[in-house]
């Protein structure tokens, strides 16, 4: 049986191979997870899907097509039995190699010596010969005032050669998913008008919320409220009094959409992946935190799919989670806008000719000059603060 790397989308057409989980000619079963794959959006795995013995044709580390063979199963017993001929097979030649090395050897053995104690009786030689001219020329020169004798211990070592970077520096490949994440980020900077407006947010009332129904709220829907369902709620309504930041340029053309995909970035170990929330118009806040929690669970996995990162019309980042204070995060082509949360900092503000504290949250909109203005980037942003400083406006199903 043929284990061939699967299609993963329309955009894919090759992958590296990340990790064999398995080694070649070992014994597998139906299920068993055989190898990590690697494409320049998602990784995969791939698992048996017979018993018998893998045979691996493509090594970690090398990149092939959608449909190459990678490795085949031997499936059931006529592995198992190939295997072990090819064991005996294996043994009876090293075994008769052995025996042919063995009477070479002997054959070599006598000239060898001769050989050898030849040189070793010129090089005594050799020595002697130097001492006697060493002792001649010490005599000659006695009147001369000498060094006294240096101690082995105390010699100067031998210099070492100059060091390289060897232990100092590690050089590795970009994996293929680093490389797109690099090509696109340069894609943002040098094809789009990018631009980037700051406000603030209190975060009392949401804070307060959450507080108050989180036992509730986790106990009705089995998951916890977030910040993230308040920010994706809070954009989906800005998004529909702003257009523009919910549309993109396409040739001489601006599309503008109706619906409302939001793009969430979330850190992952190999980079950062942004799977998209569908149709947020028509998601509750618990509907909202119950899908970013899958898909949390499918990038630890591994288990994240072409479909879950394709679309999108909008992007919210979260730095705080790091404890970023502030940043100007990168657009996501073809979208036209990206808005940046930050940590929560208690810090003092003026209310009502007072100073007090608030925790405070800085948000950041980047965004394609080309199609928004910043009157409307800084109205949209503006409506973002409003939005989650009275977040009662927005509906909460509890």
């Amino acid at each position: 049986m043929d284990v061939k790397v699967p299609e993963v989308g329309e955009s894919v057409h090759e992958a590296q191979i990340a990790h064999w989980h398995k080694k070649d000619g070992e014994q597998v079963s139906e299920g068993d997870l055989l190898c990590e794959l690697e494409t320049d959006k998602i990784s995969l795995e791939l698992n048996a899907d017979a018993d018998g013995v893998l045979r691996i044709e493509v090594e970690e580390g090398e990149t092939v097509k959608v449909g190459a063979v990678i490795a085949t199963i031997e499936e059931g017993e006529e592995g198992a039995n190939k295997k072990d001929e090819g064991q005996q097979e294996e043994e009876e030649e090293k075994g008769e190699k052995g025996e042919k090395g063995e009477k070479e050897e002997k054959e070599e053995k006598e000239p060898k010596e001769e050989k050898e104690e030849k040189e070793e009786k010129e090089e005594k030689e050799e020595k002697e010969e130097k001492e006697e001219k060493g002792a001649a020329r010490k005599e000659r020169d006695s009147g001369k005032k000498t060094a006294p004798p240096v101690a082995a211990g105390d010699r100067e070592p031998p210099k070492s050669p100059a060091k390289d970077d060897q232990g100092r520096s590690t050089r590795r490949p970009m994996t293929n998913i680093r490389k797109r994440i690099a090509q696109r980020l340069l894609e943002a900077r040098q094809q789009t008008a990018m631009l980037t407006t700051f406000n603030e947010a209190d975060m009392s009332r949401v804070l307060a919320l959450r507080k108050k129904h989180q036992e509730s709220f986790e106990k009705r829907h089995g998951v916890k409220l977030g910040f993230m369902s308040f920010f994706v709620k809070a954009s989906v309504e800005a998004l529909k009094e702003f257009e523009e930041v919910n549309a993109r340029i396409d040739g001489d053309d601006i599309v503008y959409h109706h619906f409302y995909d939001i793009g969430i970035a979330v850190g992952a170990e190999k980079g950062l992946v942004v799977p998209v929330l569908r149709d947020c118009e028509h998601l509750s806040f618990a509907e909202i935190e119950q899908q970013l929690a899958a898909y949390v669970e499918k990038i630890k996995n591994n288990k994240l799919e072409m479909s879950d990162l394709e679309g999108g019309t909008f992007t919210i980042t979260n730095g705080g989670v790091y404890g970023s204070l502030n940043s100007t995060p990168i657009l996501n082509p073809p979208q036209s806008a990206v808005l940046g949360m930050h940590a929560i900092q208690e810090r003092p503000v003026v209310r009502d000719g007072e100073i007090v504290i608030r925790p405070m949250m800085n948000l950041a909109l980047s965004y394609d000059h080309r199609i928004i203005d910043g009157r409307q980037a800084v109205g949209f942003l503006k409506r973002i603060k409003e939005l989650v400083e009275e977040p009662e406006e927005m509906l909460l199903e509890m």
